[in-house]
């Protein structure tokens, strides 16, 4: 989970991005098409720095085709704040322009929005998600997004139960659980599991922020899930809090039959193609309906049919196109940006993931800013 979030203070969501960065910036897409009658600015990471986002708005380029101006921030994003709030700003500068959507996860992006709205407070503005200070954020934008990372603490081991898990068990290491939000899921997941009548079984394993980073971690995986699941059997489910743990609970999942019922990061190209040798071609990268059918096949010859789970479709693509078709309808005046109406939001949102999607308010004071949790696929 570190790839994508840290510190998220239920309060007041202090965020501190651990995305990986160094330099350039780049522009993609093309003048607008003859059939486009507006424009909309797409700001992501580059594809190094977060794959997901980036193949998103690359996605909606080829739904919308001229419609789309994807800016690329600076990789070195915290060094070079200065460069990417003058490219955010410089999309408010064409007029075709009627919407800009900032698919990001980083903090320090707000004083670019602040600009957007002063030159132009025409401009609809998406974040699908920033990390800046969440009231501060939403005086500015019109629809604020992130995903709902503390209820997935209550989600998950209720998922987990309903795929027969009697033992819930959590891995994780001092430096994640230091963290306010990792700690408070951690102790969600505890209190959710007991209250469903679950074993919960919480690990420490050696810690790859310090010492000889992750292959120590790794190491006691490898010995540890074994032992846990001769001793609770395979009705158990397995959490890991760290992106690089799935590879190898996934691979123990195929080989001793336990229950995975969500990574980390829940998306099907997390842990899944590694553990399970998956050939995806550049071309199949953003298929998720093909990807999930091998996941499938995969788990079906390994015998865990119904023991893995994860989200369909990741949400660093999911939102991308999410945001672009609520910024058409806001355009239209379909959608009320002054008054968001949450049932469209589910509709458009099943459109788009093909499940259910949950909308809770940040704080019930926040009209414009939602957390979501998506339904799962169980393979």
């Amino acid at each position: 989970m570190e790839k994508r979030i840290s510190m998220f203070l239920i309060s007041v969501m202090l965020i501190l991005s651990l995305t990986g960065c160094s330099s350039g910036t780049k522009s993609t897409g093309g003048k607008s098409g003859p059939t486009a009658e507006y424009r909309i600015g797409m700001v992501t990471p580059t594809l190094s720095a977060s794959e997901d986002e980036f193949r998103g708005a690359q996605r909606t380029m080829e739904k919308y085709p001229g419609m789309i101006k994807h800016i690329v921030l600076p990789e070195n994003f915290s060094a070079e704040q200065e460069t990417a709030v003058s490219q955010i700003t410089s999309l408010g500068n064409d007029k075709d322009i009627k919407a800009v959507i900032i698919c990001a996860g980083y903090s320090g992006i707000l004083p670019a929005i602040q600009k957007l709205k002063e030159n132009r407070p025409d401009l609809i503005v998406i974040t699908a998600p920033i990390w800046d200070d969440p009231d501060m954020m939403a005086k500015y934008i019109d629809l604020c997004l992130d995903t709902d990372w503390l209820a997935r603490g209550e989600s998950i081991p209720a998922k987990a139960h309903k795929m027969g898990a009697k033992t819930f068990i959590h891995y994780s290491f001092p430096t994640h659980m230091a963290k306010e939000l990792l700690a408070s899921r951690r102790d969600k997941m505890k209190e959710t599991s007991e209250k469903l009548g679950m074993t919960f079984v919480d690990i420490s394993t050696p810690d790859p922020q310090t010492g000889a980073g992750p292959s120590p971690m790794l190491q006691f995986l490898q010995e540890d899930i074994p032992r846990q699941i001769a001793k609770y059997g395979k009705d158990t489910c397995i959490f890991g809090s760290n992106c690089p743990m799935q590879d190898v609970i996934i691979a123990q999942a195929l080989k001793l039959g336990f229950i995975m019922a969500e990574q980390c990061c829940p998306t099907p190209t997390q842990g899944f193609p590694a553990a399970m040798g998956l050939e995806i071609s550049g071309n199949d990268a953003g298929n998720f309906d093909k990807i999930n059918q091998m996941i499938k096949d995969k788990a079906a010859a390994a015998g865990v049919s119904g023991r893995l789970s994860t989200w369909p479709v990741p949400v660093g693509v999911f939102f991308p196109e999410f945001s672009v078709e609520i910024a058409r309808a806001m355009i239209a005046g379909d959608m009320d940006k002054d008054h968001i109406d949450v049932e469209k939001l589910k509709t458009v949102a099943h459109e788009v993931a093909g499940v259910n999607v949950a909308f809770n308010q940040m704080k019930p004071e926040l009209k414009n800013y939602y957390l979501i949790i998506m339904d799962s696929i169980i393979y």
